[in-house]
This record gives structure tokens, sequence and C-alpha cells, in this order.
């Protein structure tokens, strides 16, 4: 029997990796793609860590992150996070991440939103890819095993304890049912609930959380979605903060600033959404700054915007947009990852820790998923140690639900059903929400439940069907979706990236975590303090 089992191969999966190999040999990752197919990846602008300790300080971190989250975040936790980070930097640098460094040898730090301080170490704009790429190959390096293309269908969970995993084989068509003492979470957000207007990619679909949430495991915080302010119009291609922090402006129509460009996220999308609303685009403005320095530290940035709209930024405005870039909601944790059925922890972007609260401050994210990736693969190592090997009843491989789906004539297309379902969300649950538009969603959502219930696909071979693979992620998707509007119906009040037009203000009864449970096949909300 294995000791620990990671689904999911993105920053969050590998550090866990990494950090319980030290612990055991037992340690496998499961994986829906590859690690560059990963989302950490889309992470270009930089990870946070105060290192110039004369004009910045761990407790400026912690408060900068606790305002940012707008009071719903627990500051032990990212107390946590801010004093670890220089061993996480440090424990980067050392396994081999190329970081842009000064000519000392120091690594170089630049401006993000919501501080005052340079605090956030990059590599140019690829900062996630680089940092992807070493932690796969220290993987490989360390013997830890993989099952790529291997995707999460179910736990098997036996009177509320945690035995196994079971997966679906895309290659072959299979389900495998896989045992192991412990297991992590580790399956990335769930911004695909905008898919037609989100930077994250395809197979950001929410798996885990809805798997986790069927489960009985509770979720939190799903209503707090973060708009990043500037992709390219038209194309939902992110431009990194990075532009920001190296002095791009945001400009109207008539070239005029009209927003600080280093607020937090919420604020600047909010103030670029009313702009579009009134029909007036909005442009990033990088013509002032020096070119070289550009291209030293945004080449991809660049390349990516002379590539898609033939745009020179040194003579041209980039017209840009608020697209999903980030989700704050996700698998409750505590301090050590685990989740609300022990022996199951969760870390990444699928977990909410009550670090990020309503409005994660850009440059933490990076530094989240390494930190508590680390802190996860250690604690569930280290309570593999403790269990005694107790194999769960022996089930069956289970593919009848695979050949009934088969089985079932196409009807509404599956595709067509996402892609509405996004314009929707996007409409009814965007920047800007009311109590008849959330309820009006809700309708929408359960005329979609019906549609997906009786819809089947084209394909019908069992041997690498990405057709059923879209399939099961499409039915995630509608699931959050409804847990995400259910969430933000209750909220009644604006709090950082959740901001509704009919309770334009904060209220201190709200100064609460939101919490989703399905008990008793019912969908529990509630309001918890963060702890």
């Amino acid at each position: 029997m294995l000791d620990v089992i990671i689904i999911g191969s993105g920053g969050a999966g590998l550090s866990a990796a990494l950090s319980a190999k030290d612990l055991t040999n037992k340690v496998l990752i499961i994986s829906k793609t590859y690690p560059t197919h990963s989302q950490t990846v889309q992470a270009q602008g930089g990870i946070n860590c105060v290192l110039d300790e004369e004009n910045d300080s761990i407790e400026n971190h912690i408060n900068d992150t606790y305002n940012s989250s707008k009071y719903i975040s627990n500051k032990n936790t990212i107390k946590t996070m801010c004093k670890n980070a220089k061993e996480t930097i440090q424990w980067l640098d050392k396994l081999g991440v190329p970081f842009s460094k000064d000519e000392k040898g120091n690594i170089k730090q630049r401006y993000f939103g919501g501080t005052k301080n340079k605090r956030t170490c990059y590599s140019s704009d690829y900062t996630g890819l680089k940092i992807i790429h070493t932690l796969y190959d220290n993987c490989i390096k360390n013997d830890i095993k993989f099952l790529h293309e291997h995707i999460l269908i179910d736990l098997i969970i036996e009177d509320n304890k945690y035995k196994g995993v079971k997966i679906y084989d895309l290659e072959n068509g299979k389900i495998k049912n896989i045992y192991s003492k412990s297991l992590i979470i580790a399956t990335g957000g769930y911004g695909n609930v905008y898919s037609k207007h989100t930077t994250n990619s395809i197979s950001t679909t929410g798996d885990g959380l809805a798997i986790a949430y069927r489960n009985g495991i509770k979720l939190s915080n799903l209503e707090f979605i973060q708009f990043h302010p500037t992709a390219l119009k038209g194309t939902n291609t992110l431009i990194s903060e990075s532009a920001r922090a190296e002095g791009a402006y945001l400009v109207d129509k008539n070239e005029k600033r009209f927003v600080d460009e280093l607020s937090t996220r919420d604020e600047v999308a909010r103030a670029i959404k009313e702009k579009l609303l009134k029909d007036e685009d909005v442009y990033l403005d990088m013509r002032h700054i020096n070119i070289d320095i550009l291209k030293e530290k945004m080449p991809q940035e660049i390349r990516l915007i002379k590539d898609i709209l033939n745009i020179d930024v040194s003579k041209d405005l980039i017209p840009i947009t608020p697209a999903v870039h980030y989700t704050m909601g996700g698998i409750l944790v505590d301090v050590s990852c685990e989740t609300s059925i022990k022996n199951i922890y969760a870390c990444g972007e699928v977990a909410q820790n009550n670090t990020h609260g309503a409005n994660r401050l850009g440059g933490n994210s990076l530094l989240e998923i390494i930190t508590f990736g680390k802190i996860a693969g250690k604690e569930a190592a280290n309570k593999s140690k403790q269990i005694v090997e107790n194999r769960a009843k022996e089930i069956e491989d289970d593919i009848q639900f695979i050949e009934e789906l088969l089985t079932k004539e196409i009807n509404k297309s599956i595709y067509e059903i996402k892609n509405e379902l996004s314009t929707y969300m996007f409409k009814n649950t965007g920047l800007f929400r009311t109590k008849n538009d959330l309820i009006k969603m809700l309708d929408i959502i359960k005329t979609f439940e019906k549609e997906y219930k009786n819809s089947g696909i084209k394909n019908k071979d069992l041997n690498y069907n990405k057709n059923l693979l879209e399939y099961l992620e499409i039915g995630n998707i509608i699931l959050l979706s409804k847990l995400t509007v259910i969430s933000a119906l209750k909220r009644e009040e604006s709090r950082g990236s959740h901001y509704r037009i009919d309770f334009k203000n904060s209220s201190e009864k709200y100064k609460k975590i939101s919490t989703m449970q399905l008990i008793n096949g019912e969908d529990k909300h509630n309001f918890e303090d963060a702890i």
C-alpha cells in the first residue's frame, strides 16, 4: 500500500511530493494532464518574500496580506506563509529555479499591487513556468512515480475514513482503485466556471473540489473569484501585473489615467469594468517605459502582444479587459492542510486555508502553493507512519457508469451547455452582482443540470476518449457554478472580489468565511469564523 497519493502535478502537488519523499518512498502523483500544462505556468509575475529587511518586514507582508483579504483570513495561517517565505525561496533557489539576479548574485525583486515594498521575486515573466520545470526535474531526479492522464473519479471512504481513490485511465478507458494511507488533493481551482472569460488553462475545471464536495468534505469562500485587471481584449491572454509594476499606466479613450494601477486587483478590475460597461475602451500604456527594460523583464508578454494583436508596445496602446484569473474559494483546510475528513489533505488553489480571504494579494499565490504544498507533503507522510495498514473492503473496478454514459443519446451538446453557462455566469455572477441576477442564475443552472443529465457524447470509444473526460469536467463545472452562486447570494455585502450592487458596503455580520457542505443529500451553507 502507498503512504501518500497526490492528485495533481502543478506547483502545489510537486512541492508536496518532494516534501513527502523526504520521509517515505511510497509516494505517487496522479494527474489528468502533465505538469507543464498546469495552471502554475500561468503565474508570470513572481513570488512574494521579504528579502530586504532594512526597508521591509515580515510584519508588513502579514499586514498587507490580511488587509487585502478584507479581514476574513486567519493571521496565524498568514504568519506561517510569510515567516516561511525566505526558506521557500531559498529552497527553490537551491533546487535550481533561475531567478533573475543582480550583478552580486542577489535575487531581484519588483513591486506588485497592494504593497508599498519591492517584495516580489521573479524569473523574467516566466516565474511559474520556471518553477514548474525545476520542481518536475527534481521529482524525476528523486524517482517519484507519476501516473499521467489518469483522472480522479471518486474517493474511497468507509465509515468517514479515507481508504483510496477511484481513477479513470484515459489511455485505455479502464477504472482503477488505488489505495493509500493518506491523500493530498492538489487539483487546482475552478476558473473554468467562466470558461469563455478566464486566463486559466482548459484543465482548470475544479475536479478535486467537486469530488470532495460529493463526498461530504467542506468547501469554503466559493463566492470570491479574482478577476485579473489586464487580459488582452478578445483573447483572455494574461498581461501580468509585472507590467504595471514596471510603471505601465491604465488609461481611458482620452489617454487619461483613472485608477491607481497598483491598488488591489479587485479595485482595479472594477474600475476598468465600469468603463467598459459605458462602452469605453481601456488600455495598458507602456510607451513611456524603456524598451530594453521591457525586453529584459517582460519578454514573453511583449512577444504575445505582438503575435496576437500585432501591437508594438513601444508605440501603441494595448486594449485590455478583466478576466477570471484565480479562485480564492476551495476545500476548507487547517494550517496543517488537513480537510474535514481525516488523512485527506489539500493544498494550492484547490484549498481554502484562510490565507487569501476575499482578495488574494498579487505574488502570494506561488508562495502559498509552494509553502503549503511542502507542509501538506510533510504532514501526510508523517501521518501515514501512524496508520496501520488497513485496506478497504475490496471494491471491484467499476466501469458500469462509463458504459452507461456511452449508450446515452447526445441531445443537447455538452459544449453548448458549457459555453452558455460561462456566458450567463459572467453576466449574472461576475464583477457586479445583485440578488435578482443571482436568483435568476440559479434557475438557469437548474435547466443546465437537466440538459446535462439527458446529454451524451459522440465518441463511444473507451480508448483515449477526451470527449468523455470533458463530459466529466463539465459536470463538475455545473456543480461548482451552483455552489458559487449560492455562496454569492447568501453574502449580502460587498467584500473584496465579491461586489453586490444592492449591498455596496461591508458588514460586520459577514466578517466570516462562508462554507458549503453536502449533508444528507442537501447543499448546506453557513458562515463561520476563520480559524
